[in-house]
């Protein structure tokens, strides 16, 4: 367990297509590494502004009741209260999808669930704060509470929002092919019930937010945890219904995102409306509680999938039903309801779909987006169905994984169209490496090992929230001393991208990554990014930045060329030097080139911007299908399972990714490590419990449980030899795709140590040792 904290070296000298790389393909440490282990990082809750005080939300006790009065003149009484906010104060709605934007910074005449903030105190001290709460008279007509979804789709007579009839949030039906008529001619066809849990993303990091309004110039700088911080710079404007250029937003170092911070938080808004309203700097820091009853988790989901295929083993049919539990806003849904419909389409050929999808409202705190939005729930269904398919046709489950497996060039029926992949390579590579053929059906009762694949978007061509600008726009300055900086949008909220844009420069530029300074993201400092979601950053900033650097090279060419006394097209820079291509001993240093052009030009700077191009497609609502491109991932998960106690450990997980060029692979290693303790933690611990009036039975890490270092299996990660031809440097995701087959492989395994099948998350001890005792009563061991 202790190579869990080993500086790995593994991929220091990997190569495969980066051989005319310098910068990307090295494993270089993160400059911000050394800082947070020390814990001298300074994150939002860290900073502290002359005049400051403190906010504090007022959440409600019900999950659903409209609001009758709210009194807080007792709170304003109090010495060290300045102010109080009400959803008064705010009745402009907000949202990530423009055309359902519903949500408020506070509850508007309603409360939908359990924890939605009522109020805010603006006060000196946080402990008079939470005093001023505690005076807040708040008057409730309560109102009976949904919190099954499955319920709620049937009931018109309790509308959770008066304009949803039956509760339904988004629907929607896709059929490709006919998979009505391909599943009556099937040889088999297999059809099963699942459930994905309520899962939170359990970061470090709670939201937190400090707003300084200047009530002279009518300007706010907002200091937030934001993965998104230009549609928070939008939203806020709108919600408090000032002009764009009055308001700046900085996102300081963030502790973990994973999706829950890819909205603009209640904090945001309500220590903007707080600042204006008393003229001084107001901090909002959510307890451990709140980041649960604010949630932008997991979507729960019930699913139905049905199967079909001919008598070789190939698939021939795919039904998919699901019914998501969306909480009580719409958020992210309708994104992760089309995600849901279109992830089925590809690792695996599959010529004849159906998809038939409904996200409902519930009175439960909102789900949103989480790593690997969208693919997690339907890779659980059929990884385990794959499996079952292959014993049926008395198949090994890499055999018939590798039959159905699309190649690159593959368009899917829904036009969705992959461009390279190695997907078979990765499933070789776990089977050879794990020794998964040996193993497989031959290990002692209660061990077993099971295999698993999925892939994840590299972006998408749609903008999500309304934005007519380039989706990512990249600036690269070099002054007079040299120095290059590097100004991009995209928030770094762990992942290391900082790192990723800094390699991705330098290699463009020919000069050593550590020579480069990337910019914290500002939005009036930094150039316009999208945010960060979808797996997007290393494709769209990659194309951005390579091409600010490009435009670089095109100022500073010419004046190497007079340096050497050659022509322009000649010239090539590497390695610190410009460099005669026909006689490479002919070199002139970069910062020499650099001084000469700035003597005459002044300081250098550059800008390049991306927008992936749209494909036509026939998404029908859904906008996966225009991703540029994919990652591909498959593991496998080697199980010991406790027959005395249930518990499930998981020994050992064996992975290999295809993420193209990898730009940095100690840091592609990483994010492999992470999703599997993700996937790990949603297949065995995780799940938030809800009463059935909406309470929440565990909002706090030590109710909720998430898997530890302790936990943690050991890792062998592996980066398939790949280059992706439509990526910048060959480069596509590493972060969201290593989630997908965690799940249903740690599944799997454990069918193929104890010989039962579950369907439901989390396969908690409990359920395990019931399957237990029943496969003893039968005799299996």
């Amino acid at each position: 367990m202790g190579k869990m904290y080993e500086v790995s070296n593994r991929y220091n000298n990997y190569r495969d297509y980066t051989k005319e790389y310098t910068e990307v393909g090295r494993s270089i440490r993160r400059p911000d590494g050394p800082d947070k282990v020390k814990g001298k990082v300074r994150y939002t809750d860290d900073l502290t502004l002359p005049r400051m005080v403190y906010g504090k939300l007022l959440r409600s006790k019900h999950a659903h009741a409209n609001i009758v009065k709210i009194d807080y003149s007792k709170a304003m009484e109090l010495e060290g209260v300045l102010g109080v906010i009400t959803g008064e104060d705010c009745p402009i709605p907000y949202g990530i999808v423009p055309h359902n934007a519903n949500e408020h910074a506070l509850a508007v005449g309603k409360v939908r669930n359990w924890g939605e903030p009522v109020a805010a105190v603006a006060a000196v001290t946080e402990e008079i704060a939470e005093k001023a709460l505690e005076l807040i008279e708040v008057e409730y007509d309560v109102l009976e509470a949904i919190v099954d979804p499955r319920e709620a789709v049937k009931r018109d007579d309790i509308r959770i929002h008066e304009d949803s009839p039956y509760n339904i949030s988004y629907e929607g039906v896709q059929v490709y092919g006919d998979p009505d008529k391909a599943l009556e001619e099937a040889d088999y066809v297999l059809e099963q019930d699942y459930y994905s849990s309520y899962v939170n993303h359990g970061f470090i990091e709670p939201q937190s937010a400090i707003a300084d309004y200047d009530v002279a110039t009518g300007k706010l700088h907002l200091y937030a945890t934001c993965q998104v911080p230009h549609y928070t710079h939008q939203q806020l404007a709108k919600v408090l219904e000032m002009p764009l250029n009055k308001i700046r937003i900085t996102v300081p170092l963030i502790g973990g995102g994973f999706g829950g911070k890819g909205v603009a938080s209640q904090a945001d808004f309500c220590s903007a409306l707080l600042s204006r309203k008393v003229g001084r700097p107001v901090k909002i820091t959510y307890e451990r509680s709140e980041v649960f009853a604010t949630n932008n988790g997991r979507h729960p989901c019930y699913m139905k999938m049905k199967l079909g295929f001919d008598k070789t083993g190939k698939i021939t049919a795919c039904d998919f039903t699901n019914l998501m539990d969306g909480g009580a806003y719409a958020g992210w849904g309708i994104v992760v309801l089309f995600y849901t419909a279109s992830m089925v389409h590809i690792p695996y050929v599959i010529p004849n779909v159906r998809f038939d999808g409904k996200r409902v409202y519930t009175n439960k705190p909102t789900c949103g987006a989480f790593r690997g939005l969208g693919g997690v729930q339907p890779r659980f269904a059929m990884e385990q169905m794959l499996d079952q398919a292959a014993a049926h046709f008395g198949m090994d489950p890499y055999e018939i994984r590798m039959l159905n497996a699309a190649e690159s060039g593959y368009t899917a029926k829904s036009k969705m169209y992959v461009p390279h992949t190695e997907y078979k390579k990765c499933l070789t590579e776990c089977v050879e490496r794990s020794g998964y053929k040996e193993k497989h059906g031959k290990l002692p009762f209660g061990k077993g090992i099971g295999l698993s694949g999925g892939y994840y978007i590299s972006g998408t061509s749609y903008t999500l929230y309304l934005s007519y600008k380039p989706h990512t726009v990249a600036t690269i300055k070099v002054d007079e001393e040299n120095d290059v900086t590097v100004y991009c949008g995209a928030t770094d909220i762990g992942q290391g991208v900082d790192m990723v844009m800094a390699q991705m420069a330098a290699e463009t530029l020919g000069i050593k990554t550590e020579d480069v300074t990337v910019v914290p993201r500002d939005t009036k400092i930094s150039t316009f990014d999208l945010g960060t979601f979808a797996s997007r950053l290393t494709f769209a900033t990659g194309w951005a930045i390579r091409q600010a650097a490009e435009k670089v090279n095109a100022e500073l060419k010419p004046v190497a060329a007079g340096m050497l006394g050659i022509r322009g097209e000649e010239v090539e820079v590497q390695g610190g030097e410009f460099y005669n291509i026909y006689k490479p001993h002919k070199r002139v240093p970069w910062r020499d080139v650099v001084s000469q052009y700035i003597q005459t030009n002044g300081p250098l700077s550059m800008t390049g911007q991306f927008t992936p191009p749209r494909r036509k497609g026939i998404q029908q609502g859904g906008n996966i299908g225009h991703s540029p491109t994919f990652g591909f991932s498959a593991q496998i998960a080697e199980v010991d399972v406790d027959l005395e106690t249930g518990k499930v450990n998981v020994v050992k997980i064996t992975e290999a990714g295809d993420c193209g060029v990898a730009i940095n692979p100690q840091s592609v290693e990483g994010q492999v490590h992470g999703s599997i303790g993700m996937g790990m933690g949603q297949a065995l611990y995780e799940e938030m419990k809800v009463a059935p009036d909406g309470r929440f039975l565990n909002p706090s890490l030590h109710d909720y449980k998430l898997p530890t270092a302790l936990d943690m299996p050991e890792i062998d990660a592996n980066i398939v030899d790949a280059y992706d031809p439509s990526a910048p440097y060959g480069a596509k995701e590493s972060g969201e795709g290593p989630i997908q087959p965690t799940i249903p492989a740690i599944f799997n395994a454990v069918y193929d140590a104890i010989g039962v099948r579950f369907t439901e998350m989390p396969l908690t001890p409990e359920k395990v040792l019931n399957a237990i005792k029943e496969q003893k009563a039968r005799g299996v061991f």
